[in-house]
């Protein structure tokens, strides 16, 4: 990584990682403890993902699994996506993003605007627009191996390919280590692909075994927790798909497992935007009450680290945000 004090990026690739950690003192005012949110929306595509998508295009380089003029394809909803039309714009490559039509138009906008060619895949039969479930997932899967075949493609694979876990392991994890000076008690966060979680509990716990790392899921679709889904399509977008086993996260490193409502995460999201002036998506605000929960039960008067995953300037047309009355 660069320190961008210093240097000069060659491109926009250079710019991507050592986001800021800020403690959000406002939120936790009248709660033992504090939360350190790493604010991975100020990354160039808007979200950690970025991180991903460029250890991922660099690693293939490297192995030569990916040589020019070759196309890139991966399924999103929509940050890896954002993130690898970043990447392979400023690298040359042509890039199609597979995504089901439930994801918020504003992603599939900035990814067509970046330069990638995006496929929407209909939901399956009773999927709610705006809620996207493991089975409508599993259509983008089955899209996304038809391109790659169709077009003797490179798959970006997030769900498996080891750079998703990586950009966390060696990048993330260090970066939350050195700027909090190590002092940090937990760590929480909502899974999606799970290379997050994976990836930033097996540095902390290397670095400190006594850190305690806690998986965040909807609370209608915590199959992670082993826990009956009741309704697998959510409004918290980006994750909770319903999958019961994620090859980047070992159950070793998990120290317990916090549910979160769709009307929890959208009225913390707002709370973080209007008391702390982050804007951020509705994975965001599932972390934070997440961590806030903690703080009231068995984290209390700990420090508590989570991700800001995206920006809130992807989720304009979902009632994430509250409608301006004229």
């Amino acid at each position: 990584m660069l320190d961008r004090n210093h240097d000069l990026c060659s491109s926009v690739a250079d710019a991507i990682g050592q986001t800021p950690l800020v403690e959000l003192s406002r939120l936790t005012r009248n709660l033992d403890g504090r939360i350190l949110a790493k604010l991975e929306y100020l990354n160039p595509g808007f979200s950690k993902k970025d991180r991903v998508a460029l250890q991922m295009i660099e690693e293939a380089e490297k192995s030569g699994e990916l040589s020019p003029g070759r196309t890139v394809v991966e399924l999103t909803s929509g940050n890896t996506g954002t993130g690898l039309a970043i990447v392979c714009g400023v690298k040359g490559y042509h890039f199609v993003a597979v995504m089901s039509r439930g994801n918020s138009v504003e992603r599939a906008r900035m990814m067509a605007a970046l330069g990638a060619e995006v496929i929407l895949v209909e939901q399956a039969a009773g999927s709610i627009p705006g809620q996207v479930s493991g089975e409508d997932l599993a259509l983008v899967e089955e899209e996304a191996r038809k391109i790659v075949r169709e077009r003797k493609a490179f798959r970006a694979d997030q769900f498996s390919l080891p750079g998703n876990y990586k950009a966390h392991y060696f990048h993330t994890g260090p970066e939350i280590i050195g700027q909090s000076g190590g002092k940090i008690d937990a760590f929480c966060d909502f899974i999606g692909s799970g290379s997050s979680f994976g990836g930033i509990s097996a540095a902390l716990k290397e670095f400190n075994p006594a850190v305690k790392c806690y998986i965040v899921e909807p609370e209608t679709c915590a199959v992670y927790a082993g826990r009956k889904i009741t309704n697998s399509s959510h409004k918290i977008q980006g994750g909770g798909y319903s999958m019961p086993e994620l090859g980047y996260i070992s159950r070793d490193n998990i120290d317990g497992f916090i549910q979160v409502s769709n009307e929890e995460a959208i009225l913390t999201a707002r709370r973080l935007a209007r008391k702390e002036g982050i804007f951020a998506g509705f994975s965001s605000g599932a972390n934070v009450c997440a961590a806030m929960k903690l703080l009231q039960g068995e984290c209390r008067g700990k420090t508590i680290v989570v991700l800001c995953c995206d920006s809130g300037l992807k989720y304009l047309s979902t009632d994430l945000w509250e409608e301006i009355k004229q």
